[in-house]
């Protein structure tokens, strides 16, 4: 005979609320550095070792 376990969290087919919000943490932090390197000018850019190019892979949190 089966039985239903009901000890585990329902967390159906791999969805969750923390992954979703950490997800969503990650969007925002990534659109609001590539917001605030955005408005920077070439030479403050040139100032911290930066091209205009670079702000979508920092945006990202990839390294070179």
């Amino acid at each position: 005979m089966a039985a239903i376990d009901m000890t585990r969290p329902l967390t159906g087919f791999g969805f969750s609320f923390a992954r979703v919000f950490g997800t969503l943490a990650s969007w925002n932090d990534a659109r609001a550095t590539r917001r605030a390197l955005s408005s920077l000018s070439r030479r403050e850019l040139d100032d911290i070792g930066l091209c205009p190019g670079d702000i979508d892979r920092i945006a990202r949190g990839k390294r070179r």
